[in-house]
């Protein structure tokens, strides 16, 4: 009897042992699954919040910006998300979008439109030292909530079969009356002729300014239109013999695709007015970080890296803009142009200035 009770027993104890090594299998299985799954979790979270992007809402239209944004991507792993538009429909978006954009850097070509961007609360200051190094103070925001990345000048260009360089003085002087009917602009709607007149505002005072303004209108050959290059077509047609325009579009034309546009291009010269007085309209494209930026880092190595020297000479290589950066050279078409006098003035002043600009304009008439 005692045996059957011991076998019995002993038969207990195997089944216990059994079950209890079963449980203990399952549990670490269970435990193993566990770890993998919170080890994938952690993963998944780190590419998330460790952005390798920017987004940049640009005005800027050029072949050359979206070669240096590749190399960006290249040389940083970085990926930019390119946006294009008009400036102030882009500013009107970043406005409506609030906290919400995905903006994280703006990019235009006007310092008036990076200074409405910034009086509007839309851009946030930056410190980097080597931004600083590369921009000069005199071409970025005193607040560092914008950069200038590149420089055009807005000169007189003629036609060299009927106007002489020594014809020509200063901006002022072409009101004089020997080039009544002969001078071609564009309109008064345009964002590079409210910074060329904002910065008389700045030097000569809203009076002097609006005479300017008054006397070219009394001076023009026909009623603005078109942009630079159309001024430029209209000397070769006849109708003008000096227009004011930006001195790429120039350097666009000598180089283009397009054999008329290169034969107009080589039958004018470029003039740089008030050499011996203000000194020549300047203007830059730049940018500046977002306010609501997700990606800030990534937006100051982006600037950083196309105002760097090796960016800075690709700009004047592919678009025949100056550099901002005092340690590149222009291009060899840039400076057989001359050098040049610039306007002393903080770019802030063309912000400033712009609601007066485009009040004159509808006071003169110019169209």
């Amino acid at each position: 009897m005692k045996k059957a009770i011991y076998l019995v027993l002993a038969f207990v104890l195997l089944v216990l042992s059994a079950c209890g090594n079963g449980t203990t299998t399952n549990t670490t299985s269970n435990n193993e699954t566990t770890k993998s799954t919170e080890t994938t979790e952690t993963t998944e979270t780190t590419e998330t919040t460790d952005s390798k992007e920017i987004n940049l809402y640009t005005a800027r239209h050029y072949d050359v910006d979206d070669t240096l944004y590749a190399k960006f991507e290249e040389e940083t792993g970085i990926k930019v998300n390119v946006i294009k538009g008009e400036a102030d429909e882009l500013l009107e978006r970043i406005k409506r979008e609030g906290d919400a954009t995905e903006a994280d850097l703006f990019l235009t070509a006007d310092a008036g439109r990076l200074f409405r961007a910034k009086d509007e609360g839309l851009l946030q200051a930056v410190s980097s030292d080597l931004l600083d190094e590369q921009v000069p103070a005199n071409f970025q925001d005193k607040d560092q909530m914008w950069y200038g990345l590149t420089k055009r000048a807005r000169v007189i260009v003629y036609n060299k079969e009927n106007v002489k360089p020594e014809d020509l003085s200063t901006y002022e002087a072409l009101t004089e009356e020997e080039w009544k009917g002969r001078v071609l602009i564009r309109s008064g709607e345009n964002v590079y002729n409210q910074s060329l007149l904002a910065s008389f505002i700045e030097i000569n005072g809203e009076e002097q300014a609006k005479e300017w303004a008054a006397g070219i209108v009394s001076n023009l050959a026909r009623d603005p239109e078109g942009g630079d290059r159309d001024q430029a077509k209209a000397i070769a047609a006849g109708i003008g013999d000096v227009a004011i325009m930006n001195t790429y579009y120039l350097g666009q034309m000598l180089n283009s695709e397009d054999a008329e546009e290169v034969k107009v291009a080589e039958g004018l010269g470029v003039f740089f007015p008030n050499q011996e007085t203000t000194g020549t309209h300047v203007n830059v494209s730049g940018a500046g970080v977002v306010k609501a930026s997700k990606n800030k880092d990534n937006a100051i190595k982006l600037l950083e890296f196309l105002s760097a020297p090796e960016s800075q000479t690709t700009f004047a290589e592919a678009n025949y803009e100056y550099p901002v950066n005092d340690s590149v050279e222009s291009t060899e078409l840039l400076q057989s142009w001359g050098e040049f006098k610039e306007q002393n003035i903080s770019l802030s002043a063309l912000g400033d200035n712009n609601a007066k600009s485009i009040l004159i304009f509808n006071e003169v008439g110019w169209k």
